[in-house]
């Protein structure tokens, strides 16, 4: 969800079937069956993200695992969600999200982490997230597709939240705020110990 130059995507435990070595062939195969099906060429897909279509051919082969802001260009791009570059089927039933086999987003030395609260499945209109701050982290976020929403609630800490060119909105413990995302935004911990928030994701259309 961020503009975010040292950060990884990685596995943490083995419990879901999804390694750090299968994930860039995974995002390679997701990202490659959606430019095609947009009919966009790689050239065209470069100017309209701002990703250059050397990295983006590495990214299709699987020969390089982008940075989560690499991931937030591309997918605001194809106005597609964050969670279908990383579909990795379609799980029914019962579906239970052990802790110790989630996959974590994290940013800046661990300082920022996204866990995702589901399944990375097929695309979807809404995505759950767990999202930890370091102590006195700010976390900054690029726009994200027109008609993004983000609903936010805080479990833990005092956080502000700054949207946009609008004054930030300081947030305390079970205070909860839902915003457009479609601007610049920022998450700040304003405390000395973890903040720890929870926010659910909305996108405007389903793209199929």
């Amino acid at each position: 969800m961020s503009k975010l130059g040292t950060s990884q995507i990685y596995h943490q435990g083995d419990g879901s079937g999804l390694d750090c070595i299968e994930l860039p062939v995974i995002v390679g195969k997701n990202l490659r069956r959606i430019r095609l099906r947009q009919g966009l060429s790689l050239e065209r897909l470069a100017k309209q993200s701002g990703v250059s279509r050397a990295m983006l051919g590495q990214i299709e082969t699987g020969k390089s695992t982008p940075t989560i802001g690499l991931l937030w260009k591309i997918c605001t791009s194809l106005t597609v969600p964050f969670a279908s570059l990383i579909a990795v089927g379609d799980p029914e039933g019962i579906i239970v999200l052990r802790r110790d086999g989630s996959k974590l987003l994290s940013s800046n030395q661990g300082r920022f982490t996204s866990r995702a609260l589901f399944p990375f499945d097929s695309e979807r209109r809404t995505e759950f997230y767990e999202l930890r701050l370091a102590p006195l982290y700010c976390e900054n976020a690029e726009a994200h597709a027109a008609g993004t929403r983000e609903n936010l609630v805080v479990a833990k800490g005092s956080v502000e939240i700054a949207v946009g060119s609008a004054r930030p909105t300081t947030l305390s413990e079970g205070d909860a705020m839902l915003f457009e995302a479609d601007v610049p935004h920022a998450y700040r911990n304003l405390g000395t110990d973890e903040a720890v928030l929870y926010l659910v994701m909305t996108y405007a259309q389903m793209i199929g």
